[in-house]
């Protein structure tokens, strides 16, 4: 076998070491997740911790609960923006609230919601849309650092240019400023958008099911995972959805080819969004 076949095998072994190690001792299993984004997230974890080899890292995650800590916020899923893909904010008010509406009362599941920007975005739709009073919103993350992050409600004054651009863009109807007020270099949203939001730690991973929803959103997540483990969560869905709940995913994922596909109807193709028929 060439060196370059050595190592590879060799780094095989110790992010399988790393992964098992973390799960053992800190209860997050990340052993599912897709090879090729673990690798790069651990690179980047290890350049932090000014080490050069993936034993070493695991070693200081071992026995440093705060290079876990900064590892679990490498490894979660962070890239998120308010009213990221406008269209598929749009599709919502067109197709998913009207459905909506039918319910006395609506939950909604946001399955890694990250620092918080989709769930409020999302609380801004439904306000917008007169149906958030009567709806709870549960905000779903595996870490916490960033949970805390999205309960205080409050982002970087100089992304509202670009958050007020998309909303523009998804269909907004009043003017964004009314949603924050301004403090030095931070936007801190209203009190009243967070009046009907739950924001707790919840593993897609190794947790269960906690209610029926009537709207589950989980946008880009599985594409980090393998298929297996895909498969284990949209077990999760669509045991958590109400029949004729709806399920949104990102663009690049899907219930096709999942075994839950017959379950399912388009709502809209593009957005990919679907409805639980079964």
């Amino acid at each position: 076998m060439s060196a370059n076949g050595d190592r590879a095998d060799l780094e095989r072994v110790e992010i399988d070491l790393l992964l098992e190690g973390v799960y053992r001792l800190y209860g997050f299993d990340f052993r599912g997740y897709a090879r090729g984004s673990l690798k790069r997230r651990i690179q980047r974890r290890m350049w932090g911790e000014s080490v050069t080899t993936i034993s070493a890292l695991q070693e200081k995650i071992l026995h440093d609960p705060g290079a876990m800590e900064r590892l679990l916020y490498d490894l979660s899923i962070n890239v998120t923006s308010m009213f990221r893909d406008p269209r598929f904010f749009q599709a919502l008010r067109d197709k998913v609230v009207p459905l909506l509406r039918t319910y006395p009362f609506i939950r909604i599941w946001n399955a890694g919601c990250s620092t918080g920007e989709e769930t409020f975005s999302l609380a801004i739709l439904l306000k917008e849309m007169g149906v958030y009073d009567r709806t709870r919103v549960y905000a779903t993350d595996i870490n916490d650092v960033v949970l805390a992050k999205a309960r205080e409600a409050s982002f970087p004054l100089d992304r509202m240019r670009d958050y007020t651009e998309n909303y523009i863009r998804a269909g907004g109807t009043r003017a964004f400023s009314e949603y924050y007020v301004a403090h030095q270099n931070q936007a801190r949203f209203v009190e009243d958008l967070g009046t009907n939001i739950v924001f707790a730690q919840h593993n897609l991973v190794s947790d269960g099911a906690f209610n029926d929803f009537h709207l589950i959103i989980c946008r880009n997540v599985l594409i980090y995972f393998d298929r297996p483990l895909q498969t284990r969560v949209h077990e999760l869905f669509h045991k958590s959805l109400v029949n004729f709940g709806v399920l949104a995913l990102g663009a690049k994922e899907s219930v096709k080819f999942s075994p839950f596909e017959i379950n399912y109807d388009e709502l809209d193709a593009r957005e990919k969004i679907f409805k639980k028929v079964s």
